[in-house]
């Protein structure tokens, strides 16, 4: 999917560049030299936002003024500018003013250790998972998104003027009730794609047959504008608006109990790996070919051993790699010796592109 890759002042490089091998490429490094940047920062080239954070400006480096990522998708040149004044985008050498060719040149799902915080961590992670994915699924959700939270900061920034301005707060009710009703049915038919697929991942990698679901949780009732009504007082005592999709959340469940509380932390990174497992799954069917796979190290793999009689990481492993392009590991990683001596993924030993980061 990605035969070349460059990037210039992107978090701790100042300039990288590296050839991808058509079957598989091993990016090997110690803590802290940029393997998860590097991740982060072909998901920023392929989809123009990273899985990270909200927003590019955390990314760039230190001191530069902007950052650039530069790379060959699907034999497409890709090419993005970004600094805090200008974003400039090209494909195939010729600039793109509106994005939307640009960003159907290729799908990502990123892995990352930190997933597990999607299970037990604040729903402000779940639902940039679910924007993430939206974006990736939905031509008009990055649109939709953006207006909904438009309407948001406007409608704050005038709940939080003193003397009052009612006037002005209603103005903007009316663009927040329409995209929020249109961004929540975007979400809720999201969940709905996703849950048989991860619910069949969480059963292949767990071999337990333990009960999990996904509950979509509205930030608001199904009467948006009743709830918004009802919360009027409250939000004049705490000058914000309370009710809506910038409160939607995903409910995880094991055996019928609630995942953050009463799951173990390797069901909980089990969960986390099957959700990411369901994303690609998902759209991979919709666009009828492989997703680009991508995971931090091997160390956000490792599921509970003592959660099966069988061995979940290999398992797991064996079918992330046979369907990567991507695979950092950390040097001298026990995991990445257990790989190895593993025949079930010996599709490692004859890699043919190793990135060392030193």
């Amino acid at each position: 999917m990605v035969s070349r890759f460059l990037i210039r002042d992107f978090r701790c490089f100042t300039k990288f560049e590296l050839d991808l091998h058509p079957d598989l490429t091993c990016v090997v490094g110690k803590n802290a030299l940029g393997k998860t940047s590097l991740l982060e920062a072909l998901a920023v080239l392929i989809r123009l936002q990273s899985p990270r954070t909200n927003s590019l400006q955390p990314v760039i480096r230190s001191g530069a003024r902007g950052l650039v990522v530069d790379g060959i998708v699907h034999d497409c040149h890709l090419q993005c500018y970004y600094s805090a004044s200008r974003r400039k985008l090209a494909l195939d050498s010729v600039e793109q003013k509106d994005p939307t060719e640009y960003l159907n040149v290729g799908r990502v799902v990123f892995f990352a250790n930190s997933d597990i915080d999607l299970i037990r961590g604040s729903s402000e992670g779940r639902r940039r998972f679910l924007d993430f994915f939206g974006n990736q699924l939905f031509r008009n959700y990055r649109e939709i998104l953006r207006s909904y939270e438009k309407a948001l900061r406007s409608r704050n920034a005038y709940l939080k003027m003193v003397p009052a301005r009612p006037k002005e707060v209603a103005a903007y009710t009316k663009p927040l009730l329409k995209f929020g009703h249109q961004l929540t049915a975007l979400r809720a038919f999201l969940v709905e794609r996703l849950e048989p697929y991860v619910v069949s991942a969480f059963s292949s990698i767990s071999d337990r047959g333990e009960g999990f679901r996904i509950n979509y949780h509205p930030g608001a009732t199904d009467d948006f504008e009743r709830a918004l009504s009802e919360s009027a007082a409250e939000e004049r005592r705490l000058r914000a608006t309370l009710v809506g999709p910038h409160r939607d959340d995903l409910h995880f469940f094991v055996q019928a109990q609630p995942a953050d509380l009463f799951a173990s932390e390797g069901q909980q990174r089990t969960m986390a790996i099957a959700l990411k497992l369901g994303q690609a799954r998902v759209l991979q069917t919709e666009w009828r070919q492989p997703g680009s796979m991508r995971c931090q190290s091997a160390n956000c793999m490792k599921s509970s051993r003592t959660n099966s009689s069988a061995d979940p990481c290999a398992r797991l492993i064996s079918y992330i790699i046979s369907r990567s392009k991507f695979f950092p590991l950390k040097a001298r990683s026990g995991a990445l010796f257990r790989l190895e001596a593993n025949p079930r993924v010996d599709r490692l030993r004859s890699l043919r592109s190793v990135a060392v980061l030193k």
